[in-house]
């Protein structure tokens, strides 16, 4: 077998480049497959469902470098490196057909977004004489990958090993975060899991109010507007990105479970009956608890989650947004002092207030139950709801993660002029 060198390029001759096999093709499949073809890999070998053959050979026909194989074995038998791109959900059924058939000496890694069941699958069929270093994007496909955290696992590799991998994913230019197994799921679930369990909670509470949040006027101005369009973001986005993360991460389950605590925890202390204010002070729209954000702070504090290191160390675009309005709130006594004021004397915004607490309940026990199929129901109910509105909010949604990540890189360009 010919070895790889570990500082092997894309401008290396070709038959010393690795063989790069992809097994899945759906979104994140792709970008990655097209990214790798854009800086110059001559080998890349996918494949996806054999139902789904002919279509993708017409979708990667004109993608050079990248070869439509037919199924996962003959991907593993040629890849120098392979990378497992399937829902969380199908990655133990999947290495199970197509581990064993894997290249003697290659290095097998996962784009699953939880790991625990990744890692299980991994040692349970792979051969002994194949190396594992495992990553995990931590954004979606149509998010810019420059300077991204892009974790990087190795479990059973030598530095060599994930020094090609480096190499391999250095076209994405993003920005490496090396983590263990555990230490991946223990993140992940705090920037992500409780995250989107936050915001699938403001849809179904909406949706259970028959309630168009944009409509009314009670939902306007910059934390709200940042609430709606990223809700209606994530409910334009396919359901199984969320259930993986949320069902099969022990961790997430925990702090999801928190949070429905603390949103009840909260909603308890509020009064039933109040004066009834349809305007602030200022005039617009009335003051709002933000019963969501207190219970987000609240269930970081019951867990002893430290949310500013998890936001240096792996944040997702969402999470920056999400704890960019937390801290908008919880920094300007002012605005605390007005939601704090409203929950305790203003029920404008009260019958929304217990719909989010039923929903919050909702989801916590939905994950609880380990239901991909009840998830699915339950995730494309309210999807269905608020489907007209997506496209607009999309670009709405990549508009604000796209001037967050450009004050990232304003403020990673700043911190290195000073050193």
């Amino acid at each position: 077998m010919t070895t790889i060198r570990p500082d092997v390029t894309p401008d290396s001759p070709v038959d010393e480049q690795p063989a790069i096999g992809l097994i899945g093709v759906g979104a994140m499949g792709s970008m990655y497959a097209r990214r790798l073809s854009e800086a110059g890999w001559k080998k890349i070998y996918i494949c996806d469902l054999p139902a789904k053959y002919e279509a993708l050979q017409a979708k990667f026909a004109d993608v050079p470098g990248v070869h439509v194989l037919k199924d996962g074995h003959l991907v593993s038998r040629v890849s120098d490196f392979i990378m497992y791109s399937v829902e969380a959900e199908f990655i133990d059924r999947v290495v199970a057909e197509y581990g064993p058939s894997t290249k003697v000496g290659a290095i097998v890694s996962g784009q699953i977004s939880v790991k625990a069941p990744e890692k299980e699958a991994f040692e349970k069929y792979l051969p002994q004489d194949v190396h594992i270093v495992s990553c995990h994007s931590l954004h979606g496909p149509t998010v810019s990958t420059v300077g991204q955290p892009l974790i990087l696992i190795k479990h059973r590799a030598s530095d060599d090993h994930l020094k090609l991998v480096e190499g391999i994913f250095a076209c994405l230019k993003s920005r490496y975060v090396y983590l263990s197994y555990e230490d991946h799921d223990v993140v992940t679930a705090n920037t992500q899991a409780v995250t989107h369990a936050a915001f699938l909670s403001m849809g179904t509470a909406w949706h259970s109010s028959s309630s168009y949040p944009w409509e009314h006027g009670l939902y306007v101005g910059g934390i709200e507007t940042v609430k709606v369009n990223i809700m209606l973001r994530i409910y334009s986005n396919q359901w199984h990105v969320y259930a993986g993360l949320a069902i099969l991460n022990p961790s997430a389950r925990t702090q999801i479970d928190q949070y429905a605590r603390s949103t009840t925890d909260i909603f308890k202390l509020m009064p039933r009956t109040g004066p009834d204010g349809r305007a602030s002070p200022a005039g617009g729209a009335p003051p709002n608890s933000h019963l969501s954000l207190l219970a987000m702070v609240d269930c970081w504090a019951a867990l002893g989650t430290r949310p500013l290191e998890h936001l240096e160390l792996a944040a997702t675009p969402l999470f920056r947004l999400w704890i960019g309005v937390a801290a908008h709130l919880f920094r300007s006594r002012a605005r605390l002092d007005a939601a704090l004021a409203a929950a305790l004397h203003n029920t404008t915004h009260r019958a929304d207030d217990l719909e989010f607490v039923v929903a919050a309940r909702g989801w916590s026990q939905c994950i609880s139950f380990g239901s991909f199929a009840l998830y699915r129901q339950r995730f494309g109910h309210t999807a269905a709801f608020f489907e007209s509105r997506f496209e607009e909010a999309t670009k709405v949604g990549s508009a604000m993660i796209q001037a967050i990540m450009e004050q990232d890189l304003l403020s990673t360009s700043a911190a290195a002029g000073t050193n």
